[in-house]
């Protein structure tokens, strides 16, 4: 693959393709194209994912002067329909002490709704939520589209909540914002979304599995995060297509990693009985900007991590390596119990940005895209050549401890 084909894939799936749209399903049949193109069979599967239609959301708020205004937002997704009206609650920071103070309050959070945010939020009364995001120095006005995470509510009461722009935020509490009724009607339905698969059969039946998820967020284009993975994927499959390995080599470029690595959370579940026949799974999220580090997080054996720095030493190639949970499409392999890790080159804020209108094809280098996709071909190569995967297939008792974290089962200590 040259680097005109790399700016081509760029330039096909330069569009918004979020969880369980056309246009996801556009880029699956797309990816599903050039892996057999490269000479693998692949298959789409689908898996069930909720879904909704935002018909209409409003956030009226009153200040402290007695003045009234809408502020621009979008209902989160998933949170129900209604209105509620209550006096608001800056909330930087949820401790034990400033919960007591949210019983009957629309709180304006600084971080996201994860679930224990939520069910503090729930069990202490609060009458609903605002969330923003973007940058106060950026020139855009938007706003994200979150939603109500099924996992998160678990079962539970909903609150309305409402996502609005950071620069609003700010206004609002400099303002000295005094109450907010927020305003939502949604219609919710179940609908589809796709993992791709492509294989090259080995020599054994099992596997080295490579993941990463080709779906965007609804301000993204998407080409860092994570166009950038699954071209690292097209790469390997290219090189190691066609000929001889000991392990096979399975691809899955994930649908709706963006909405709680679902996709890969649906591969494992519907696949259960063949995980043990995994030996390893490789995680791509995120390579080829022109500026940043690379990394590799893993989700397995210690040993794995001096393996890799030893590795990368030989190539000539700088790296990160530690062990640890990495938030993509590793994390529910690593869950079930096998050794994974995740590669990434971090370029900093000011140079690549992600989950806005910033994610571009031109914060991308194609030829820092091929190298970093040559560096992972050889440490796959490898892995699928080994006369015997040497990682060790079990998780350490610290990987389990930030899975039982990350996954919600336990509060970070």
């Amino acid at each position: 693959m040259k680097n005109r084909d790399v700016r081509k894939i760029l330039k096909d799936t330069d569009f918004i393709h979020t969880s369980g749209t056309a246009e996801e399903l556009k880029v699956a049949e797309y990816l599903k194209a050039c892996a057999e193109s490269l000479g693998a069979s692949a298959k789409i599967e689908a898996f069930p994912v909720a879904m909704a239609e935002m018909k209409d959301a409003h956030l009226y708020v009153t200040y402290a002067n007695g003045k009234n205004e809408e502020i621009a937002c979008e209902g989160f997704r998933l949170s129900g329909s209604g209105e509620v009206e209550a006096p608001v609650l800056y909330l930087p920071e949820i401790t034990p002490v400033t919960l007591t103070g949210v019983r009957g309050k629309i709180v304006l959070l600084d971080v996201g709704v994860g679930y224990f945010t939520y069910h503090d939020l729930l069990d202490h009364g609060a009458a609903g939520i605002i969330t923003y995001d973007g940058n106060v120095r950026y020139p855009d006005h938007d706003i994200d589209k979150k939603e109500l995470r099924p996992h998160v509510v678990d079962g539970g009461a909903r609150l309305l909540a409402a996502n609005i722009n950071a620069k609003d935020a700010f206004r609002l509490v400099k303002g000295g914002v005094t109450t907010a009724k927020i305003v939502i009607d949604q219609q919710e339905s179940m609908g589809e979304s796709h993992n791709v698969i492509a294989e090259i059969p080995g020599e054994t039946d099992e596997w080295i599995v490579m993941s990463a998820h080709y779906d965007t967020v609804p301000l993204s284009r998407g080409s860092y995060d994570n166009m950038s993975g699954c071209i690292g994927l097209l790469l390997v499959l290219e090189a190691l297509a066609g000929k001889k390995h000991r392990y096979g080599i399975r691809f899955i470029f994930c649908g709706s990693e963006e909405r709680g690595l679902l996709g890969s959370k649906a591969y494992v579940r519907d696949h259960d009985s063949v995980l043990e026949k995994i030996a390893l799974d490789v995680n791509l999220d995120m390579i080829g900007t022109y500026m940043g580090k690379f990394i590799a997080r893993v989700s397995a054996e210690e040993a794995l991590v001096s393996y890799i720095r030893y590795f990368a030493a030989e190539m000539g190639w700088g790296i990160e390596s530690r062990q640890g949970v990495y938030s993509s499409d590793s994390t529910p392999f690593a869950d079930k119990g096998v050794p994974s890790l995740s590669f990434a080159r971090l370029a900093g804020p000011s140079q690549a940005t992600i989950h806005n209108r910033y994610d571009t094809p031109e914060i991308l280098s194609d030829e820092q895209i091929r190298k970093d996709g040559a560096f992972i071909t050889e440490f796959v190569r490898r892995m699928a050549d080994a006369a015997v995967c040497p990682v060790k297939r079990e998780i350490p008792e610290k990987v389990k401890k930030e899975l039982d974290e990350y996954m919600a089962r336990k509060r970070k200590e």
